[in-house]
């Protein structure tokens, strides 16, 4: 790709405890927390590392890298892994009665769920899917979800998900798309299984293609990120995005100067890519 990405902070010369536990995050984890806004994640870390009886970061850092199951908890808390199937229903009825059916005219869907966390946003994009397919006949979906956390990249291939994971979602679309289990959870079907493939990756640096894509959803991930990080982020996700393709955010974030990215607003956080 050819975007220049913000480079990541290094330890601090200066004194900056917070900056050096990040570093040593960095190192520990490959996560980099110098990329989200500080004041929001300096104090969610600080907070957490206090209520697990260690608050001085330094020797947090220290607790986290010899012992594997605090660095799970650890890593619970700032991956901020929040979702759920069908999550911001007027967003989910614009992508199916607006956008899947002019995408299906061509025969094929090819779709990323970018944080794609433990899979809720891109197992309702496969049934959005299915359901499409019953009027465009022949009509294949391949549906790319992306994380960074390998731990959630797991979980999302199991396609199993909880009754509040479903909460939002109508009971006629999870029975045609999802199995009911015994504990009032719900799997994905078969059919919605191969239509989706999950890898793990750190969005900001791994290797994409340009135009891959016709349909690129990254929705309630970059709020959590500084605005030089997320304006790097949102150019690479339209760089994959194919001419007349379609990008999603999430309903509380924005994408600055998208005219100049080659976007024009089709409806409320969603943005198609203007044709070569």
């Amino acid at each position: 790709m050819s975007t220049t990405l913000p480079t990541p902070r290094r330890q601090s010369t200066t004194g900056d405890v917070y900056e050096s536990f990040c570093e040593g995050i960095r190192s520990l984890t490959g996560i980099d927390l110098s990329q989200y806004k500080r004041a929001q994640m300096e104090r969610r870390i600080k907070t957490f590392a206090e209520r697990r009886g260690t608050p001085d970061l330094m020797a947090y850092l220290a607790e986290l890298k010899g012992s594997p199951e605090e660095r799970e908890a650890f890593l619970d808390r700032v991956t901020i892994n929040v979702s759920q199937l069908w999550r911001n229903p007027e967003q989910w009825a614009v992508i199916a009665d607006k956008i899947l059916p002019e995408l299906a005219e061509n025969g094929r869907i090819r779709a990323w769920s970018a944080g794609c966390s433990y899979g809720a946003e891109a197992y309702t994009l496969a049934a959005l899917c299915a359901r499409q397919a019953e009027k465009t006949p022949r009509l294949r979906a391949e549906i790319a979800g992306t994380d960074i956390d390998p731990r959630m990249v797991d979980k999302a291939r199991e396609g199993r998900f909880s009754a509040a994971d479903a909460r939002d979602a109508k009971r006629p679309d999870l029975e045609k798309a999802f199995i009911r289990e015994a504990d009032g959870g719900w799997l994905a079907k078969p059919e919605l299984k191969k239509m989706t493939r999950f890898s793990a990756g750190d969005l900001l640096r791994m290797r994409t293609q340009k135009d891959a894509y016709d349909l690129v959803l990254c929705r309630n991930t970059v709020i959590y990120f500084n605005e030089e990080v997320r304006d790097a982020l949102h150019a690479r996700l339209v760089e994959c995005v194919r001419p007349g393709g379609y990008l999603v955010i999430g309903s509380t974030e924005r994408v600055a100067n998208a005219a100049s990215l080659g976007l024009k607003s089709t409806h409320p956080f969603t943005y198609r890519k203007n044709e070569a």
